[in-house]
């Protein structure tokens, strides 16, 4: 039974996440202890926005740091409307692509994103659950990026294109960016040149970034979802499929003009 100081944190849809105290507790999976390995790693190169690890509890859930401050849902905070917000992450992933760059993964290290030990993309490592719904903010003030089950080996721009993904945005059209919170359609080219230029990246390296990840995630909804592997089989039951197609076409569709100017 839950303790009667927990408090369930909402947003998330992959995890059990409560509140105790200045804590967070969060269940765990056999990908925990390489987590935890990056984020000691962060704590000591000094990246300021990751939660601190603390341990695991007599729930054997993880114990992290709670990070003060109201995640980015829809519809979003004023700051990610503006390019301010953009420029803010941008920067804030530029500081992960250099903390990570020394980080030597445990040779045991299990992923989240490959259960059966297929093979991953390597190169780097990223967050990779890039929503907005994952970066905290004070004000217009970026304090924290929670949520790193993820976190896998990768190419070092798939943070950096998930981010324009989800924040220029890149999906669902109309309805993607009213959800948003925008009231007119916003400039997409703009932005993503905002994003890009604050992280210093070609903005065609980004978009090339971001069809690869398109196709990855993909493939793993379709395989991962099919073998009834957590959470992919729920998002293979919800239709991501189908979004990720549209999404994949509308960048197709718009690749010309976000890469003018």
């Amino acid at each position: 039974m839950a303790d009667s100081s927990e408090e369930k944190l909402t947003g998330g849809v992959v995890n059990t996440v409560v509140r105790v105290g200045q804590t967070v507790r969060r269940t765990t999976g056999p990908w925990t202890p390489a987590i935890h390995s990056l984020l000691d790693h962060l704590e000591r190169v000094g990246f300021p926005y990751s939660p601190r690890v603390l341990g695991i509890d007599e729930h054997d859930r993880e114990v992290l740091t709670y990070i003060e401050g109201t995640p980015a849902m829809r519809p979003w905070p004023h700051v990610l409307r503006c390019e301010e917000g953009l420029h803010t992450l941008g920067r804030m992933l530029r500081e992960l692509t250099d903390a990570v760059q020394k980080f030597d993964p445990p040779p045991d290290a299990v992923w989240r994103t490959s259960p059966a030990g297929s093979p991953l993309p390597g190169g780097s490592i990223r967050h990779g659950d890039m929503g907005m719904w994952n970066t905290i903010w004070d004000g217009d003030r970026l304090v924290g990026l929670i949520d790193w089950d993820f976190a896998e080996p990768a190419p070092p721009l798939w943070d950096l294109a998930q981010t324009a993904w989800y924040a220029v945005p890149f999906y669902r059209g109309e309805d993607g960016w009213r959800s948003c919170g925008f009231t007119t359609e916003p400039d997409h080219r703009r932005r993503f040149a905002a994003l890009c230029d604050a992280y210093g990246a070609e903005r065609e390296a980004v978009l090339d970034a971001l069809v690869d990840l398109q196709a990855t995630e993909r493939h793993r909804v379709a395989t991962l979802g099919a073998a009834g592997i957590a959470p992919f089989q729920d998002f293979l039951a919800r239709g991501d499929l189908a979004e990720l197609d549209e999404e994949a076409a509308w960048l197709t569709a718009r690749r010309t003009s976000l890469l003018s100017g």
